[in-house]
């Protein structure tokens, strides 16, 4: 039959089925396809926690959602537009996702009254009038995967495994991916496994031909390329550019790369990623708990290594004692918080702003240490390599704030010539002058004391937890000089304020009464509901904060020079907290602590309310 091809501006896709459905690569591939194409995409892995949650029920639910289009994406979307349910479980979790008059694309073998019930519908959805408000199409995917799969040499279990293939090759088809990418990454995969390749691919090919030949669907679409400055692009997951800054950062500075960590969702990713690396002189080292993790990264940064110990928020709890040793013995650390819905174990594959605070103030005693956020995954690459020269030039472990949306998703990365990123120089000390003894404590312009590489002759000194005497490092217990250390280690956080770039306004007009103020990975979101919000005639400006701790100087002036200011947060106000202490602003929070990432419609709906509120 004939096809027509309908042209779409963007699109929101979310595939959703058991655990093991393979729902996660069947995402992934599709947005490796994606990205092939030249879309702009934004992604959204959305997994249980649960390892073996019983198959068939709500719980056990994994999805992947993407946006891609041809034009600016900046967040993989707030509801989809295509649901493709390999279940009823998956219907039922993720229904309420789909925007009305959305499509729905649904396995309908697997709608067996034994399924709709584990599910927990009353009757069967796709004939009692539930799904009214949506487009449906019931494909019988296993099935259709069983029969394609015949003869290739394996059990019918594994051939009604390879489904998601074919609910890939459908959706390939529907939206004009080129099969290429799946059937060479599939070569790669499984190319010495003869029977699991031939099973996938026939799979993929069968969704593929199903799309093309039957007539349920009668048209495809077509989604152009975005445009994009010129360079060499790739699609890349925030765990990844993480790792990847962290390895430049190496580069850059000259000093091996030293990371330790415990196995904690979603941070273990930074860990699996850093261990393809030792190319590049990285070693990885799994420890036994979060205190030794960041013990030995401590120890690695005193014997001359740029170290590193990554966790999540639990984790982070443990290592507090180390951070305040780290803290009074100035010495350079990075610590990546890849925070997660808390507390306690709390949502642990969910995503969440909620270590914030903990950053700021998680230490007994004075301890303030720099604190520098990402605000997208492929920013993460950058905010690494930040936060390696905060912790080099100031000499002062430095906390790095991630999360599990943005470790998890994924978008294009225009790969950086390495010439054009900051150099870092370590500055080891060598030995003194004219026979003089080694002051460990005296400090450089930046109020940093010198790192002195164990074995270095003429530079043994004494290291520890006890207070220090200004500039010779002998233990004192003297009033004054704790007083004056306290100050000097706080001074010399605050001094780098100095040595970052100030606060960027997004205010086109320059007459805003508004101010959208956010961290981290709340940009995206910022950017799609303040480009809605200017559309509808409005004005609002906007500024995103990467530097926590200290802010940029002329954070307060910015903030006071707007009428009304906006935060928002996947946590209960805690920026917003810190603005109006320090700044005395009556910011206005808007909060959200669902495990999940804030919707622009909902940031679009508030901003107009501030708007209107006087």
């Amino acid at each position: 039959m004939s096809k027509t091809v309908e042209e779409k501006e963007r699109v929101v896709i979310r595939f959703a089925g058991d655990s093991g459905d393979g729902m996660q690569l069947t995402g992934d591939r599709f947005t490796s396809a994606t990205a092939v194409l030249g879309n702009d995409l934004a992604t959204l892995p959305d997994f249980p926690a649960e390892i073996r949650a019983p198959a068939g029920t709500v719980h056990g639910v994994s999805a992947f959602q993407i946006q891609f289009g041809s034009s600016d994406i900046t967040t993989p979307g707030d509801h989809a537009d295509v649901l493709v349910a390999m279940n009823p479980a998956a219907l039922k979790a993720d229904l309420d996702k789909v925007i009305k008059g959305g499509t729905l694309i649904i396995n309908e073998d697997a709608f067996t009254p034994r399924n709709i019930e584990k599910a927990g519908f009353a009757s069967d959805p796709t004939g009692d009038g539930t799904l009214e408000a949506y487009r449906v199409f019931k494909v019988p995917m296993t099935s259709i995967t069983v029969r394609a799969t015949e003869g290739v040499g394996i059990g019918k279990k594994e051939s009604e495994r390879a489904k998601n293939m074919f609910a890939l090759g459908l959706l390939s088809w529907m939206y004009g991916r080129p099969p290429e990418v799946t059937l060479n990454w599939l070569e790669r995969k499984f190319g010495g496994k003869q029977e699991i390749f031939d099973a996938n691919v026939a799979a993929f090919k069968a969704g593929y031909n199903f799309g093309e030949t039957t007539e349920l669907f009668a048209h495809s679409y077509l989604v152009k390329a975005a445009p994009a400055d010129p360079g060499t692009y790739r699609n890349i997951a925030g765990a990844t550019a993480l790792s990847w800054g962290l390895v430049a950062a190496s580069a850059r500075s000259g000093l091996p790369l030293f990371y330790a960590s415990y196995p904690i969702t979603p941070a273990s990713e930074l860990l699996h990623e850093l261990s393809r690396h030792k190319n590049f002189g990285v070693l990885t080292l799994q420890a036994e708990d979060e205190i030794a993790a960041a013990n030995m990264a401590l120890g690695a940064s005193f014997a001359g290594h740029l170290a590193v110990t990554g966790t999540s928020g639990p984790g982070m709890d443990l290592k507090a004692e180390t951070l305040g040793l780290a803290a009074i013995m100035e010495l350079p650390m990075i610590i990546v918080d890849v925070q997660r819905g808390g507390p306690s174990t709390g949502l642990p594959t969910k995503t969440e702003q909620s270590d914030l605070l903990l950053a700021m103030f998680g230490r007994h005693g004075e301890s303030p240490l720099p604190i520098v956020a990402a605000s997208s995954p492929a920013d993460c690459f950058d905010t690494a390599i930040e936060a390696a020269r905060i912790a080099v030039t100031y000499r002062s472990p430095v906390i790095l704030l991630s999360d599990t949306f943005l470790s998890n998703s994924s978008e294009p990365w225009m790969i950086p010539d390495p010439d054009s990123l900051p150099t870092i120089e370590p500055r080891f000390a060598t030995a003194p002058s004219n026979g003089g003894a080694f002051m460990p404590y005296e400090r450089d312009e930046k109020l940093a004391r010198p790192w002195a590489s164990p074995g270095t002759p003429g530079l043994v000194h004494r290291i520890g937890g006890l207070e220090r005497e200004d500039r010779t490092g002998n233990i004192s217990y003297d009033p004054l000089n704790h007083e004056r250390m306290t100050e000097l280690r706080a001074a010399k956080v605050a001094g780098i304020a100095k040595d970052i770039p100030p606060l960027a306004i997004d205010d086109p007009d320059g007459d805003a009464d508004l101010l959208i103020l956010a961290w981290g990975s709340s940009l995206g979101t910022v950017r799609a509901a303040s480009r809605r919000v200017r559309a509808d005639g409005r004005k609002v400006a906007t500024a995103h904060l990467r530097h926590l701790n200290p802010f940029p100087s002329n954070t307060g002036d910015v903030v006071k020079s707007y009428r009304k200011v906006l935060i928002p947060e996947m946590n209960s106000g805690q920026l917003a907290m810190l603005i109006r202490a320090r700044f005395l602003v009556d910011a206005i929070s808007f909060t959200k602590v669902q495990g999940i990432p804030i919707f622009a419609d909902d940031l679009d709906q508030e901003v107009l309310r501030v708007l209107d509120h006087e």
